[in-house]
């Protein structure tokens, strides 16, 4: 197995690492109220907008310098704007199209975006968003991986997350595997979804490397972003705060925006259960020596909700071909904050199974 990293963490062969766990790994705490905003609650931008439209300030911002990557070099130095890929006339035109997924414990909504310029056997990229997230949290990050990769993407919304049905308990505590064994198989067979690319944000990332072990012959390849394999203190920390920020009614009713009634459920199913105390012997040990494809691991710096060794410990964990790319002066969501860096890591890599 060959990983190319731009980032160092100490023996990082497996989630029992003690360096993963120390207090001080992360080095300083945050305030978490503009986290939110910038991280789960579109605050700056109105997501219901076409993705082509104008940028935003937000999105005009430039990225920090970095390390050029020794297997696949990439420009962290680059300004990070997205407007001259999406306004280049070369681009291909994306059609995009919703549909309902039915399940025994609700329906469950997914939005598709497919280039123009598409090969009919290209493996479509699954998203598989973040605790807070849904379709629509993704903005115009979907559309533009359309355009770069050359495929189709498809996300969806997790049961009770989003447009899709409600659900009324918390979910059991081994939920991550469960939306493998559980709602992706119905997803992949409705929507006529065969080989397919796995690309999961947060803990999102978890539940793909679920998929990409249960479906090893189907899956292409695995694409992690800011993956958690198991509970570090800083996760839970960031967690705890998190969880004190939504006692402000204004960052409830932000959220309430995108998942509407099911608001409260969807903080309860986020931080009830990573905080439970029995959900800390949680790991993803056993699972990624299962993935055989090859895997793409993006991770921030400065991630407030992991630290780089998640990455390392997929990177090393896998059977496949595997590359860890530590993107610096970058936080929990990578393909908001350096969204360039991300779109061009993941075309050269799924550009790279063809």
């Amino acid at each position: 197995m060959e990983v190319s990293r731009s980032g160092d963490c100490p023996d990082a062969g497996s989630t029992t690492n003690a360096a993963c766990r120390l207090p001080g790994v992360f080095p300083n705490d945050r305030t978490f109220q503009g986290e939110l905003d910038l991280l789960y609650i579109d605050v700056h931008v109105n997501v219901n907008k076409s993705w082509h439209n104008d940028t935003t300030e937000e999105q005009e911002r430039e990225g920090s310098t970095g390390s050029p990557q020794a297997a696949s070099p990439v420009d962290h130095e680059a300004p990070h704007r997205r407007q001259s890929k999406m306004t280049d006339l070369s681009t291909p035109s994306i059609r995009t199209h919703d549909s309902w997924v039915e399940h025994p414990q609700g329906r469950i909504y997914a939005r598709s975006w497919t280039p123009s310029n598409m090969r009919s056997t290209a493996a479509p990229i699954v998203l598989f968003h973040d605790s807070l997230g849904c379709v629509e949290l993704w903005r115009d990050f979907p559309a533009e991986l359309s355009a770069a990769a050359g495929r189709r993407v498809v996300a969806y919304d997790r049961l009770g997350f989003g447009k899709s049905g409600p659900r009324r308990a918390r979910p059991a505590l081994d939920f991550i595997a469960d939306e493998a064994a559980t709602y992706f198989p119905a997803v992949r067979e409705q929507l006529g979804i065969g080989r397919f690319i796995a690309f999961g944000h947060s803990v999102g990332g978890a539940m793909a490397i679920h998929c990409a072990a249960a479906f090893a012959a189907e899956c292409e390849a695995l694409i992690t972003e800011s993956a958690q394999v198991f509970p570090e203190e800083l996760t839970l920390r960031s967690i705890a705060q998190a969880k004190e920020q939504f006692r402000d009614e204004t960052q409830i009713g932000r959220l309430a925006k995108y998942h509407g009634d099911k608001t409260a459920w969807v903080l309860d199913a986020w931080t009830e259960n990573w905080l439970d105390l029995e959900f800390a012997s949680w790991s993803l040990d056993t699972v990624l020596p299962r993935v055989a494809c090859p895997v793409l691991a993006i991770h921030g710096n400065q991630d407030e909700y992991g630290s780089t060794c998640h990455a390392e410990i997929i990177g090393n964990l896998s059977n496949g071909r595997a590359q860890v790319e530590v993107v610096p002066d970058t936080r929990h969501v990578p393909h908001r904050e350096r969204p360039a860096v991300v779109l061009e890591l993941v075309s050269r890599f799924a550009g790279s199974l063809d």
